[in-house]
């Protein structure tokens, strides 16, 4: 039994070095350099190649290496029996509520606009809220969103949240549910996603959605591209219904040369980093869960394929 590493824009070499400090008698390889596919029944990976898995017969075991999975239940055919698993780390949820804070405190108090404003000389004070007169609206209460609503309600932000089932959750006007969408969501000052990615909240984040926001309103996507609609998001913007999108996922990463976000001047783009996983502490539960596969014991944090969570 061996395992594989298949990564697609991830440096695969790091974690090949931890996992053998972990697990010193396994054969770890790196894709495409398997030495035989038949031995291998767990497989690492990030993004793999649509279909690429299949090549893999014997695979018992597929780990993804971020806290999703839709980058694998999306693009491969698997059977059955193959167990998914995902990473859960608490450093995931405390590196995306400080990306979030960052965004949120630099848009509520106009520092993007006083940037701008010095390249020009242009000294203008402007008008700004305080936290406890602004509004977030939190698409996802899983381990992130949950304690990412959480912080932001300590700091005494109105926090509203939104998941596909009833949640409750301390400091969060939490809704669910399709009839629950639009209440979560009107009039927020600003729209954080963090769903997981599935046939239901596939573009969930739309003319729909947006148009229900305050005016003037700020979306941040650290959820996946695949939840927004482009054009709706860039025509709200231009429309000036909405005053700014960060967007740290999208439909094609790296994103395109071509794509009008890199152009346009209230889209802020980071490259997929709101919340990294930290190889050290991940490569312990990855090695964990390959000992659990040894001994025939029950994996940690297994995704329902029929949630795609």
């Amino acid at each position: 039994m061996s395992i594989a590493i298949i990564f697609n824009h991830k440096d695969p070499a790091p974690w090949k070095k931890e996992l053998e400090k972990n697990l010193p008698d396994t054969l770890v390889e790196i894709y495409p350099d398997i030495t035989d596919k038949q031995q291998v029944e767990f497989i690492l990976c990030w993004k793999p190649m649509p279909g690429l898995l299949a090549e893999f017969p014997e695979v018992k075991v597929i780990q993804s290496v971020g806290a999703s999975a839709d980058h694998i239940l999306n693009t491969q055919r698997l059977k059955p029996e193959v167990i998914i698993s995902r990473i859960v780390d608490q450093n995931l949820s405390i590196d995306m509520f400080e990306y979030l804070l960052a965004i949120i405190l630099v848009k509520l108090k106009n520092m993007e606009q006083y940037a701008a404003d010095k390249k020009n000389k242009v000294w203008k004070p402007a008008a700004y809220k305080g936290i406890a007169d602004t509004t977030i609206t939190v698409l996802g209460l899983g381990q992130i969103g949950g304690y990412v609503g959480q912080k932001l309600a300590q700091m005494n932000f109105n926090v509203k949240g939104w998941s596909a089932s009833e949640k409750s959750i301390d400091g969060i006007t939490s809704f669910h549910g399709h009839e629950g969408f639009q209440e979560a969501v009107k009039e927020a000052d600003f729209l954080i996603n963090l769903l997981p990615l599935t046939t239901e909240t596939k573009d969930i984040i739309g003319y729909n959605s947006l148009t229900l926001l305050r005016k003037g309103a700020t979306l941040i996507n650290a959820g996946r591209g695949e939840h927004l609609v482009e054009k709706d998001l860039i025509d709200l913007l231009d429309a000036e219904h909405l005053s700014a999108a960060y967007l740290d996922v999208f439909r094609t990463e790296p994103l395109p040369d071509h794509h009008p976000f890199w152009q346009h001047p209230k889209i802020f783009i980071t490259p997929h980093i709101a919340s990294i996983t930290k190889i050290h502490s991940a490569a312990l539960l990855v090695a964990d869960n390959y000992k659990r596969l040894s001994n025939k014991q029950q994996l940690l944090y297994t995704v329902l394929p029929n949630k795609g969570y």
